[in-house]
């Protein structure tokens, strides 16, 4: 693995019975990169996400986080590599019976070993990162749904993750709390450092936040554009991506 790379996805395949979603996928991505893994419905960008997260495995191929491939560790090694990485489901994916601080707490209960009166203090910090200070004693039916993408957020920050998967974050929001949103994973990403991997169809999160893009295509099942989002718009030799890149955003923001 190069210096500056701290994933890398080689040959991946990945099949359901007798479906091929990704055949033979493969990319790099750098650290302190804000990356996106774009598609049309059904080009297996969510299911491309499964398996770098290691939520599942594929029938052939490797995800190599660290220097370490997720697809042939021993628990140990995977448990301690997910400490490294920070997940944003596109529901958020909270626990509607406990509170927002509970669920950013959840993590760091989980994998570290602190002094319990510590905890509610990192909780605190993590939420006021994003937005979201003396909001702990809530439960997430109480907030809207763009602070619930804020708490999912602060959520996969808790470890201090060095890569940031992020699942459609804008999904379902209107178009300033998604701009917001937006603003967020840029100003985490210039911060922090974070390394950001995004899924999304959002052309208006394409263009604000991604430095370097994958298009996953359904007749292919593998990557027909790589590069930066306005020069693959502007220059792609396909006239087909570059029509996918110019269609009319859905959100309506400008």
């Amino acid at each position: 693995m190069e210096q500056d790379e701290c994933l890398r996805v080689e040959n991946m395949m990945v099949r359901y019975g007798e479906t091929l979603v990704l055949d033979d996928v493969s990319f790099r991505v750098k650290r302190g990169e804000r990356f996106i893994i774009m598609g049309g419905s059904g080009s297996g960008k969510s299911t491309l996400l499964r398996h770098m997260i290691g939520l599942e495995s594929p029938e052939s191929g490797k995800v190599i986080i660290e220097n370490i491939d997720m697809t042939g560790t021993d628990e140990e090694t995977f448990m301690n590599l997910l400490k490294k990485i920070g997940v944003l489901f596109q529901s958020s994916a909270l626990i509607g019976s406990m509170t927002v601080g509970e669920n950013v707490a959840l993590p760091i209960d989980e994998h570290l070993r602190l002094e319990k009166h510590l905890v509610p203090t990192i909780v605190r910090m993590k939420l006021a990162m994003v937005g979201l200070a003396c909001f702990e004693q809530y439960l997430p039916s109480e907030i809207s749904g763009g602070m619930k993408k804020r708490a999912g957020l602060a959520r996969a920050l808790a470890l201090n993750p060095e890569i940031l998967f992020l699942d459609e974050p804008s999904a379902g929001l209107d178009p300033v709390t998604a701009a917001e949103i937006d603003e967020l994973i840029l100003h985490i990403n210039k911060t922090l450092g974070t390394t950001i991997v995004i899924v999304t169809h959002d052309l208006d999160s394409i263009f604000a936040v991604g430095q370097r893009v994958i298009l996953l295509d359904n007749a292919t099942k593998n990557i027909i554009a790589h590069g930066d989002p306005y020069e693959i718009r502007d220059s792609h030799e396909n006239p087909e991506v570059r029509k996918f890149f110019r269609r009319k955003a859905v959100s309506g923001r400008n």
